[in-house]
């Protein structure tokens, strides 16, 4: 890849990304909306990308050997996209989640058997409804149409089902689990939640049935982005380390680390901790890997993670 645009993404592992993609010796060119700067060396487009003409203008007469889009929510902006890239990339990768398997947030998802991992086969943006009439343009209106975690979900599915149908680009959409970043990088909060709770001998709220989930920590999100933009292979791959997590599992290797004690309480029906899930839908990376994309294990990285966020914690 010697050109590529990336739109959004200019924190986090968007950030990662760019600036690998960058330190590659590619041309890098950011789209957002000018609210983070992206790193030295970058061309930055500022454009709304709810606004197509100005999308368009924004991007010009300019190319690319691939586009990733981080920040694809709705089938609307997925349609727009669709639109302004169709004749200017051959290859277009869409930052998607593993919240798209969720079967509490549409019907037409059976339940997972538990233990068996999820495939991208669950999922088929091809057949995905795209239902006329939502108004994805109108964020305000779609809050009366959907709760907030379904309005997520189907979100990132409906766009899936839009890139792939008549796509004028041959089309990848990268299922990324819970990503958990080390150190200051990490701005999500998630961690900083169990580690606050178990330093400070607070209950960690939990559902009575646990299922385990999946992760991914920023950087390898960041390799396997930038690795699925220049492959040659299409359709949807999911993005995990080797190894699912519950929430107690999360909890006891911060009590270890800590020297703490993790102490539950349980809730039903209510809110839960941000990994406590009441139903099975982990993820199996298997494609991928078979694609050729080395997968870390949960267990080798997430400890320095932890610690890290001790550390900031304690202000050490």
């Amino acid at each position: 890849m010697n050109n590529v645009c990336v739109i959004g993404g200019s924190r986090y592992f968007g950030r990662r990304l760019i600036e690998s993609l960058r330190d590659s010796g590619a041309r890098v060119t950011v789209i957002n909306r000018g609210s983070v700067p992206p790193p030295p060396g970058i061309t930055h487009l500022t454009a709304d990308r709810d606004d197509e003409k100005a999308l368009g203008a924004a991007v010009g007469n300019r190319e690319f050997d691939a586009v990733i889009d981080q920040v694809c929510y709705t089938p609307y902006q997925a349609a727009i996209a669709r639109r302004v890239f169709g004749r200017r990339t051959s290859r277009y990768v869409m930052t998607s989640t593993m919240e798209v398997y969720d079967p509490a947030t549409s019907e037409l998802i059976p339940p997972a058997v538990p233990e068996v991992p999820v495939t991208e086969e669950a999922v088929d943006p091809a057949s995905w409804p795209v239902p006329p009439g939502q108004p994805w343009h109108d964020p305000g209106r779609m809050e009366g149409v959907f709760g907030e975690a379904t309005r997520y979900a189907e979100g990132k599915r409906q766009a899936e089902a839009v890139f792939t149908r008549e796509s004028p680009f041959a089309f990848v959409t990268v299922r990324s689990a819970h990503v958990l970043g080390i150190g200051a990088r990490d701005f999500t909060g998630r961690l900083e939640h169990y580690v606050e709770r178990i330093l400070a001998g607070r209950p960690v709220d939990v559902h009575r049935d646990r299922f385990p989930t999946s992760f991914i920590n920023d950087e390898e999100i960041a390799g396997l982005l930038f690795w699925a933009a220049g492959a040659e292979f299409t359709g949807a791959v999911n993005a995990s380390s080797h190894g699912e997590l519950s929430v107690t599992g999360l909890c006891d290797l911060i009590a270890a680390e800590t020297g703490r004690k993790a102490d539950y309480r349980l809730v039903d029906g209510g809110e839960a901790s941000p990994f406590s899930f009441d139903r099975h839908y982990a993820m199996g990376n298997g494609r991928a890997a078979r694609l050729g994309y080395a997968f870390s294990t949960t267990t080798d990285w997430l400890p320095k993670a932890i610690a890290m966020a001790i550390d900031l914690r304690k202000g050490t």
